[in-house]
């Protein structure tokens, strides 16, 4: 099996910066090279929505609303995914939750691997 584990969330003010990390380990941690790992966001009666993907050759997709705001990186080395938000605003207010799958689609139920999700709250 494979464990995602998110940290980094918090309270910021509005125009601020939140750097969150997911941490891979497990059985399968050694094909974290070869997946798609991505973030994904959801706030209270909302839908789940994606964030940011990047795929196992480092190509990135981002949501319209958070382009040119949010990078998403990983560091294969050490199976960490990375969520550098900037310029942070009220509607980014949301559970975070980063997954892992075979290939990168905002359809969430595609993805095999999920963390338990940090909180974002922005005010």
């Amino acid at each position: 099996d494979v464990q995602l584990v998110e940290s980094g969330g918090g309270s910021v003010q509005a125009g601020g910066t939140l750097r969150l990390s997911c941490a891979a380990s497990g059985q399968s941690y050694s094909r974290y090279d070869d997946w798609c790992m991505a973030w994904f966001r959801q706030a209270p009666g909302k839908e789940r929505d994606g964030v940011a993907a990047i795929d196992n050759d480092g190509s990135t997709t981002y949501a319209d609303s958070v382009k040119g705001r949010f990078t998403i990186s990983k560091d294969n080395a050490k199976n960490t995914l990375y969520l550098q938000m900037n310029s942070l605003k009220p509607e980014d207010t949301a559970m975070y939750s980063c997954a892992a799958g075979q290939i990168c689609t905002w359809r969430w139920r595609e993805y095999a691997y999920w963390g338990q999700g940090t909180q974002v709250t922005v005010s």
